[in-house]
């Protein structure tokens, strides 16, 4: 692939006045409001600028509407042989693993090539992986998907960042950082004060790139909330696979066990070990629904000592064992 510049090292004064092409393809129960997060923003930049200086495509595998996540079909404006933007951005939610068969990820490569610059958002990545064409890459992908997606492709460098920008290729992790990382471009295309100005119209801010998916998404579970909450929670998150007693979490963060448990009894309605197992319960219930592994693995890999004891866990906090959602 030939790469004639990173568009994210524009400067606003280098030619970044150009209009800027992305085709965007969106591949089957993908969310709309992470497409929502890709395009709005420049779309509200051009609105600012008043003039066209981002454009996108809609493009789908074959130039049929793509089916999303709550039932509308979105129409197509080409299909991915047709692609010819400067940026090829990938944009894929559930199933993403499934999609990717051999077929796809050959005309997948092909139009990457045709591409100074490829992007992914949420699982986007696990097709651009799929190809190849990111081994050897820093990428992120969705904080579900991390430990999968990690032992599928050795070859790629994956971060649990919220998003990523590379020299050929910028991910993001979801909606969130997908907006953010628009925000990234709109900035280093048109300077900070645009994208400030974008920011604003939709009344919010920026975050950072390198920030922790799940240490974001604990910080703002609860707005003003204590950040030694949000900083326990992160650790359970972190260590669904070995769970550790709400004592030695406590001693983690630097505070006593009594005082932990009465910060979540105000935050959240519940002690931290009751959390912790609601997280574990959460997970394995992502696991049942959206994987193929065996319920053995799962119970291992949401910390439970056996299938048995995640069955009964499981049947107690949902009503039904988790074969039923099989």
């Amino acid at each position: 692939m030939t790469h004639r510049a990173n568009i994210f090292t524009l400067s606003p004064h280098s030619g970044a006045n150009d209009m800027l092409q992305l085709d965007v393809l969106v591949m089957p129960q993908a969310s709309l409001l992470t497409l929502g997060s890709v395009i709005d923003p420049l779309r509200a930049a051009n609105r600012h600028l008043g003039r066209q200086a981002f454009r996108w495509r809609i493009v789908s595998v074959d130039g049929s509407p793509v089916a999303l996540t709550f039932g509308i079909h979105l129409p197509a404006d080409c299909a991915l042989e047709q692609t010819q933007g400067a940026v090829l951005l990938v944009l894929a939610g559930y199933g993403a693993p499934d999609m990717a068969q051999r077929g796809l990820l050959h005309d997948l490569r092909h139009a990457a090539t045709r591409a100074e610059m490829m992007m992914t958002v949420d699982s986007g990545a696990w097709l651009l992986a799929g190809t190849g064409l990111l081994d050897g890459c820093r990428v992120t992908t969705h904080w579900e998907d991390l430990e999968d997606f990690a032992a599928t492709f050795p070859e790629v460098t994956l971060v649990p960042d919220r998003y990523l920008i590379t020299q050929t290729c910028a991910s993001a992790a979801g909606a969130g950082p997908a907006q953010d990382l628009m925000l990234e471009l709109i900035a280093a295309r048109h300077g900070a004060a645009l994208a400030m100005q974008v920011a604003g119209t939709f009344i919010t801010s920026r975050r950072a790139g390198e920030e922790s998916q799940l240490a974001a998404i604990a910080s703002g579970r609860r707005s003003g909330g204590d950040p030694r909450v949000a900083a326990a929670i992160a650790r359970m998150e972190m260590l669904i696979d070995q769970p550790e007693t709400a004592a030695r979490t406590a001693r983690a963060i630097g505070v006593p066990l009594r005082r932990l448990q009465r910060l979540f009894a105000t935050e959240i309605g519940m002690g931290p070990g009751q959390y912790a197992l609601e997280l574990r319960l959460q997970a394995a219930r992502r696991m049942v629904t959206d994987t193929r592994h065996p319920l053995a693995e799962v119970a291992l890999r949401c910390g439970f000592s056996a299938q048995s004891a995640l069955s009964r866990a499981f049947t107690t906090r949902f009503g039904k064992p988790p074969s039923a959602l099989r």
